[in-house]
């Protein structure tokens, strides 16, 4: 599927590349507002499912360089992260 748009405003760092012809306005900015970040590595990719989110615009594969944001890290899907201490102290190799 070609992308079907390229989105920059005279402030963004980067470009956000969109393979969709159905981007809602909120989502749009929501979007834009994230290229200007100076840690977006490359250009922001807009799927298809595309839709503003709280936190990070859900369809949006945001590449960062020396950084994370937690916000767009499993918006997608609705789940949380969470950080657990676990016993395991050996991996083992099943083979099947």
């Amino acid at each position: 599927m070609p992308v079907k748009n390229v989105l920059k405003t005279p402030t963004s760092k980067h470009v956000v590349k969109v393979w969709t012809d159905d981007l809602e306005n909120q989502a749009k900015q929501q979007l834009l507002n994230l290229s200007t970040l100076p840690f977006i590595h490359k250009h922001i990719a807009v799927m298809p499912d595309v839709h503003m989110g709280k936190g990070a615009t859900i369809g949006s594969v945001i590449p960062t360089k020396g950084a994370i944001i937690p916000a767009a890290v499993g918006v997608d899907i609705g789940c949380g992260m969470l950080a657990i201490v676990h016993t395991l102290k050996q991996v083992v190799n099943v083979k099947g």
